[in-house]
């Protein structure tokens, strides 16, 4: 697995840490992109899989002992999240097995979800159960839509890895660029 430059090179000796710290902070777009390099044979594909499904698991678990501990106060603070934690409890009271399971595919409660369910009557282990079989299908289906993505690319484009450098650059830049449009659109 010989990479083609520097990125490449950093990606293959920090690659499945970052995987596991995407997973804990950003989510799908990091998954995606590890997929794509699942598909390029930088990456491999189960271990990209179970650092996601470990940092997605870590980060909810987090975020459901902020919630059972300071989730009134975290609240107060942060009121941006209450809609979305109420939201979610709302989900949570009716459903709160398809809720835990699906929280991390539904827009906006990636935080407030798991603040939700630990402010509520949920039990931990009950939460750390779904929350563990959520992460691994998360993982799984995020990743693998990035690397079947990587199979389209290589389709439709042929041989790929003369160009990869440039499109992981061309992806960085315009992940970076949302990111930066969504922060600078924020009151």
């Amino acid at each position: 697995m010989d990479a083609g430059g520097p990125i490449l090179q950093l990606i293959q000796q920090w690659g499945y840490p970052l995987v596991f710290l995407g997973a804990v902070l950003e989510g799908e777009t990091v998954l995606l992109l590890a997929g794509l390099l699942a598909h390029s044979g930088h990456l491999q594909f189960p271990l990209v899989v179970a650092a996601a499904a470990a940092g997605g698991f870590a980060g909810d678990q987090l975020f459901f002992l902020l919630g059972r501990r300071h989730g009134g106060r975290l609240l107060a603070r942060f009121p941006r999240l209450n809609g979305a934690a109420m939201r979610a409890d709302g989900m949570l009271a009716r459903h709160h097995v398809l809720f835990i399971l699906a929280n991390r595919f539904l827009y906006g409660l990636r935080i407030a979800g798991p603040l939700a369910v630990g402010m509520s009557a949920v039990p931990a282990g009950r939460f750390a159960l779904l929350n563990l079989i959520g992460a691994v299908i998360w993982g799984l289906a995020i990743t693998g839509a990035g690397y079947f993505f990587g199979q389209a690319m290589e389709l439709l484009l042929g041989d790929i890895r003369r160009m990869e450098e440039w499109l992981l650059g061309a992806i960085v830049v315009a992940v970076l660029l949302v990111h930066a449009f969504r922060r600078l659109r924020k009151p």
